[in-house]
């Protein structure tokens, strides 16, 4: 079953768009939010705030992807950055791995690859436009092993 919960952000006037419609679609989704909610290196940040045209491998047509997250963050070296962020575990940024016969979850998994792979050349290609960096985030980013 998919986790899909409101968030209600303690720093409202940090966030671009309605602060009361801020839905998350997976706990990992939730810790975003709650970080770039607090993180005082966040400036600005909206979640499923934009729309990118994109055209599905499966049935070649237009379609919307709305990215997680954007983001404006102080980085590092103290300049301000625009991020377009995607969480998604790991496994679905990567090819999956054929077996023996070509199983129904292999074609399904094979699928979902190709379309994210179409999503996430449009938001390049838009960041890139923009001069603006897209990430995807993962469970080694919202989870890193502690020693």
């Amino acid at each position: 079953m998919a986790y899909k919960t409101r968030y209600i952000p303690q720093n409202a006037s940090k966030y671009i768009g309605d602060p009361t419609k801020i839905i998350c679609r997976s706990l990992w989704e939730r810790k975003v939010c709650k970080w770039m909610d607090n993180n005082q290196n966040v400036i600005r940040w909206g979640s499923e705030e934009l729309a990118i045209s994109y055209i599905s491998p499966k049935d070649n047509k237009r379609h919307h992807y709305y990215p997680d997250f954007i983001a404006e963050v102080k980085n590092n070296q103290g300049k301000i950055e625009t991020l377009m962020i995607e969480v998604k575990p790991k496994k679905q940024t990567e090819k999956p791995k054929q077996g023996k016969r070509n199983t129904k979850t292999y074609i399904q998994e094979s699928v979902t690859f190709e379309i994210n792979k179409s999503k996430w050349k449009a938001a390049e290609k838009f960041c890139e436009s923009k001069g603006w960096r897209f990430v995807i985030l993962t469970e080694e980013h919202l989870f890193p092993k502690r020693n």
